[in-house]
């Protein structure tokens, strides 16, 4: 702080509240990270408890990723990526796994916590040939994000469009879909939307989701398969349409379990 200012790195860390839990630190914990708080790790043992097979979900919904942004990368030749509900670093993040395919791949990191920001510097590496930024903007003003984001990407060609656990924290089911419209109908032809969420599909994960609600952190809300399908509107769904994300292409000779987090990659014409 040498003129007296404190630096974006200090402004984040004030305004981190260690006294209620945060789902991204709260998933870090359950993927195996350290960037997480004793508020943190008290709710997600208590929801585990509850809903033991929560690891399981967090885990396979980052192997979706993994494949899903292989496969785009790889198969369908996307070399831009806006991934918005970043959440806390871990293993195999988006830039990793675009730019292990193609170097060149840009992508656009977009969060609001402050955690995430204080870790921003880890994210921002970056291959030579390519380019990583991140953006500090809220899910709730899509337009911000598009601004933002297209100083980095060129929306005149296609672009990854990466919501992936994040719709849930939208409490009205139509406003999420409104949301997904806006930043969709800012993609050209060719473009993808490649999306996740936790779904109301266990009993056991609906009690688990409701003790957490009652935390005092912000809510997710977990919809139906039916009612995920919404998002997909107007886009063409790629084999094997909205499923169980195991379930989701898996790797050759593997026998992947279902769990309840679903989701599906869609082609825009």
């Amino acid at each position: 702080m040498p003129d007296g200012h404190p630096t974006p790195d200090q402004e984040a860390l004030s305004k981190i509240d260690t006294t209620v839990p945060h789902s991204a630190r709260i998933w870090n914990y359950w993927m195996g990270g350290k960037d997480n708080y004793d508020v943190d790790r008290i709710a997600g043992d208590a929801y585990r408890e509850i809903a033991p097979n929560i690891e399981t979900m967090a885990r396979a919904s980052r192997v979706y990723l993994i494949r899903t942004v292989t496969f785009v990368a790889r198969e369908r030749g996307i070399r831009q990526f806006l991934d918005i509900g970043t959440g806390l670093p871990t293993y195999d993040n988006t830039h990793q796994v675009a730019q292990k395919v193609a170097p060149e791949s840009r992508i656009v990191y977009v969060d609001n916590d402050p955690l995430v920001l204080r870790h921003a510097q880890a994210l921002l590496t970056s291959t030579p040939e390519g380019v990583t930024d991140y953006v500090d903007a809220d899910l709730h003003d899509p337009d911000a994000i598009l601004e933002h984001a297209g100083k980095i990407l060129d929306f005149s060609k296609p672009v990854a469009l990466m919501l992936m656990g994040i719709l849930g924290h939208i409490q009205d089911y139509e406003e999420a879909k409104d949301i997904v419209r806006r930043l969709q109908a800012a993609l050209p032809s060719g473009s993808y939307f490649v999306h996740y969420d936790s779904t109301d599909t266990d009993a056991e994960l609906k009690r688990a989701q409701e003790g957490y609600d009652d935390t005092g952190a912000v809510p997710y809300v977990l919809r139906s398969p039916r009612q995920l399908t919404a998002y997909y509107e107007g886009l063409e769904l790629l084999e094997p349409g909205i499923v169980s994300c195991p379930l989701w292409r898996p790797e050759p000779g593997s026998t992947p379990e279902p769990t309840d987090v679903y989701g599906g990659v869609a082609y825009k014409p």
